[in-house]
């Protein structure tokens, strides 16, 4: 008898449970999860570096340039010491004056008269001592006299005693018209006084730069009458960074340039120099005398200056 061979099959349920499996993926529609990227630590990002930031190039402090204006020591307005009416304009703007020239005067007629009555015065005072000291002398030689006649017998007591009181007082009358004297000086020096405030002078050497008043106007004591500037020495005061506080002292050369002659450097040397650093600017405050007598720098004008020599023109 042929025995039958059965080829192995797939068990009922096993089929069924694989075709459940496959319904179950069909119906969810789900795609495969794709990895995500594994993420940087956390607190770490690339950031594109800036290009670092230029600094400011450096000036030498061989070529370092400061700035100022060139002063003069003596500059002041001049003002009424009196009031009254400006009677005349002597100097006017651009005036080169000298100390003590009248500018301007005042009204003086009534100063004038006051100084004539103290003048006056002072001569009759002067006349009264001359007066008293001569009847002291008489009155010493009366006593002197009586005196002697007393002593001699011929004279009385009494008419002693007259000559004496008329020496005592006529010494008095002389302390008096001395002291009467003394207070006539006084009152002259003061009329002299008021007469010389009506004169408008010059206080120093210099230029007249400004006239604020004219001819017919009253003024006030205290009102600014002219103003005067003097022309030399020049200065230049300016500040410096205090880098420069042990680079430099007193008696230093710097270089002066202008900004009409910019190629034309004057020489100059450092006369102050402050002992302290301003908080406020960490800068300190020099002061430089011009040497010789520059041309082209005048008061007001703005000034550079330079702590060595450049390539401009020496004067």
């Amino acid at each position: 008898m042929r025995s039958a061979i059965r080829r192995p099959g797939l068990h009922p349920i096993a089929l069924l449970v694989a075709a459940s499996l496959l319904g179950t993926l069909a119906c969810n529609g789900t795609t495969p999860v794709t990895q995500a990227a594994t993420p940087s630590p956390a607190g770490k990002r690339e950031v594109t570096s800036a290009a670092p930031a230029q600094k400011p190039a450096q000036t030498d402090d061989g070529d370092y340039v400061a700035s100022g204006p060139i002063i003069v020591e003596n500059q002041v307005d001049v003002l009424a010491l009196t009031g009254g009416v400006v009677a005349e304009i002597v100097a006017d703007v651009g005036s080169s004056v000298h100390k003590g020239q009248i500018l301007a005067r005042l009204d003086d007629r009534q100063a004038l008269a006051q100084r004539d009555a103290a003048e006056a015065k002072l001569k009759s005072s002067e006349a009264d001592l001359a007066d008293w000291e001569a009847e002291t002398k008489m009155a010493e030689t009366d006593f002197d006299r009586a005196q002697r006649m007393r002593d001699s017998g011929i004279n009385t007591q009494e008419a002693l005693d007259h000559a004496r009181y008329k020496l005592v007082g006529s010494q008095y009358e002389i302390e008096k018209a001395k002291r009467e004297l003394d207070r006539a000086r006084d009152s002259l020096r003061v009329s002299e006084l008021e007469l010389q405030k009506t004169r408008i002078e010059a206080p120093f050497d210099g230029v007249v730069a400004r006239r604020y008043v004219r001819a017919g106007q009253t003024a006030a004591p205290g009102d600014r009458m002219f103003w005067v500037s003097a022309v030399g020495p020049l200065l230049v005061k300016f500040t410096l960074p205090e880098r420069f506080l042990n680079q430099i002292k007193t008696g230093n050369r710097v270089y002066i340039t202008s900004l009409l002659a910019p190629d034309q450097a004057q020489p100059a040397r450092i006369v102050q120099m402050s002992p302290l650093v301003d908080p406020a600017s960490d800068s300190i405050d020099v002061v430089a005398k011009l040497e010789g007598k520059p041309e082209g720098l005048r008061p007001g004008m703005t000034a550079n200056i330079r702590l060595a020599p450049s390539a401009t023109k020496l004067q």
